[in-house]
C-alpha cells in the first residue's frame, strides 16, 4: 500500500472539509472499513486508487470507473497494460503518488487497501478532503472483492468465480505432498520473511489453504507478527524442502547487484533446498504486487509447478 508523502498532505489541508450530513448515497459499516460510518457514492464514476495492486486490480475485475492508479514502475506489465488500455491515468509512483494528478483528475471516490488500520488512519483525513475515501485496512482481500462487487452489481459473478477458484485450491490441498516450504523475498537492503500467521499478506495465505507445510522458523500463531526479516545467519533457518524466493518489484535487488551477490554468499549455496536443486525464483508481479484472482490462480500454478510436480 501506497504511502502519500506527509509534505504532499500538507497541500491538502488548506481544503475545506465537506460539513456532515445525512448520507445521500451509501452508507458503509463495517470494522474493515476505515472510518466508518462511512457515506461514498452509490455509483461513482471517477475513482482514484491508491495502490497498484489490489484496489486497481480487483476494482477493475468488478466494472468500477478507475481514471487514475500510480503506475508508474509496476512489476506486473500485464496489469499495467490492461490499466492503461482501460484509459487509467497515473499518479505516479506507488510510495510517492503525486497529490497533484489525484486533485486533477477530480476523483468523486479515492479507493485503497492498507490492510493496516494505523496506516489508513494517518492519510485518510486530508485525503477524504477531496473526495469520500474509502481505506480498507484489513488483508481479507476475499472481503474486498465482496466489497467493491456491491458498488456494481457484480457480486454473482464474483461468486461463480470463486467457486471455481475455491474448487482448484481445494483439488491442490488434496494433492499436496509431504515436503515443506520456505519463501524469501530478497531487497536491496535485507531479507523479508512472510509468514504462516492469523494475519498475513495474500499470497501466504494462500499457500496456508493450499496445504502447504513452511519451516518452523516461517510459521506462528501470534496475531501481531506477519514478517520476518532474518539475518544471515538465520538465514539458515529456511531448511525447507523447497525454497520460492522473490526478488524486484518496487525495489531495485534485481538490478542493483543485491540478487547476484546474495545467490554466490556461502551461506545461500548451504541451504537445504538450494544443495538439492529445489529452489526457484518466483515473480515479483504475482506475489509482491497481488492484484486478485488473477495473481491468486498464478500463486497456485506456482504450488503446482515447484512444489507439487517437483521431482
Amino acid at each position: 500500500m501506497s504511502r502519500l508523502k506527509t509534505a504532499a498532505l500538507a497541500v491538502v489541508g488548506s481544503c475545506l472539509a465537506v460539513p456532515a450530513m445525512a448520507c445521500e448515497g451509501k452508507l458503509l459499516d463495517a470494522p474493515e472499513i476505515h472510518a466508518s460510518p462511512l457515506c461514498v457514492p452509490a455509483a461513482p464514476k471517477r475513482v482514484v486508487v491508491l495502490d497498484a495492486s489490489f484496489a486497481l486490480g480487483i476494482g477493475m475485475d468488478v466494472g468500477l470507473p478507475i481514471i487514475g492508479a500510480p503506475l508508474d514502475r509496476m512489476s506486473d506489465t500485464a496489469l499495467q497494460t490492461r490499466a492503461t488500455g482501460n484509459g487509467v491515468t497515473s499518479t505516479g509512483f506507488v510510495a510517492e503518488p503525486s497529490l497533484e494528478a489525484i486533485v486533477a483528475l477530480q476523483p468523486d471516490l479515492i479507493l485503497g487497501l492498507t490492510g493496516d488500520q494505523a496506516m489508513a488512519s494517518a492519510i485518510y483525513p486530508q485525503l477524504s478532503q477531496l473526495a469520500p475515501t474509502l481505506l480498507y485496512g484489513s488483508t481479507d482481500w476475499r472481503g474486498f472483492y465482496g466489497l467493491l462487487a456491491g458498488f456494481t452489481g457484480k457480486e454473482q459473478d464474483i461468486a461463480d468465480q470463486f467457486r471455481a477458484y475455491d474448487a482448484r485450491l481445494a483439488d491442490i490441498r488434496a494433492r499436496m505432498p509431504d515436503r515443506t516450504v520456505s519463501v524469501l523475498r530478497i531487497t536491496s537492503w535485507d531479507f523479508q520473511v512472510y509468514l504462516d500467521a492469523p494475519q498475513t499478506y495474500a499470497p501466504f495465505a494462500i499457500l496456508q489453504q493450499a496445504g502447504v507445510r513452511r519451516s518452523p522458523y516461517e510459521v506462528t500463531d501470534d496475531p501481531g507478527l506477519s514478517m520476518k526479516r532474518p539475518d544471515w545467519e538465520e538465514l539458515s533457518q529456511l531448511d525447507g524442502d523447497v525454497l520460492l524466493y522473490i526478488v524486484g518489484g518496487t525495489n531495485d535487488s534485481d538490478k542493483d547487484g543485491r540478487h547476484e551477490e546474495v545467490l554466490a554468499n556461502p551461506l545461500w549455496q548451504m541451504l537445504p533446498a538450494v544443495k538439492s536443486g529445489k529452489v526457484h525464483r518466483v515473480s515479483a508481479a504475482t506475489w509482491m504486487e497481488f492484484s486478485g484472482l488473477a495473481s491468486a490462480n498464478r500463486v497456485l500454478d506456482d504450488i503446482e509447478r515447484f512444489v507439487i510436480a517437483a521431482p
